[in-house]
């Protein structure tokens, strides 16, 4: 599985570590852990380990905002790498997202 999820229930947060490819491989695990039942209150999504994200991916990061409260959403990401994070800056999801 390229896809750990943790959640601290005294934060209310759920933390997702996305393995070497964030693509559409993950859907149905993301979709899990993310999109069904209530929203968290916080949400860190870890791409330390990606070296490949497609569109697919963005459409998930996309689901998850609405799922959380849209431009209520505390959803930050994290750990990009400078190909990562330009591919975001590019899609505009710097203004969607909190990125670190």
């Amino acid at each position: 599985m390229s896809l750990t999820v943790h959640h601290d229930p005294d934060l209310d947060c759920v933390t997702l570590q996305v393995g070497e490819r964030f693509d559409f491989s993950v859907h149905r695990a993301f979709h899990d852990a993310c999109l069904e039942g209530r929203a968290a209150r916080s949400y860190v999504i870890d791409l330390g380990e990606v070296s490949s994200m497609d569109s697919s991916a963005l459409g998930m990061l996309l689901l998850l905002r609405e799922h959380a409260g849209a431009d209520r959403a505390e959803i930050r990401i994290v750990n990009a790498d400078t190909g990562l994070r330009g591919t975001l800056r590019v899609a505009g999801f710097d203004k969607l997202f909190v990125l670190h």
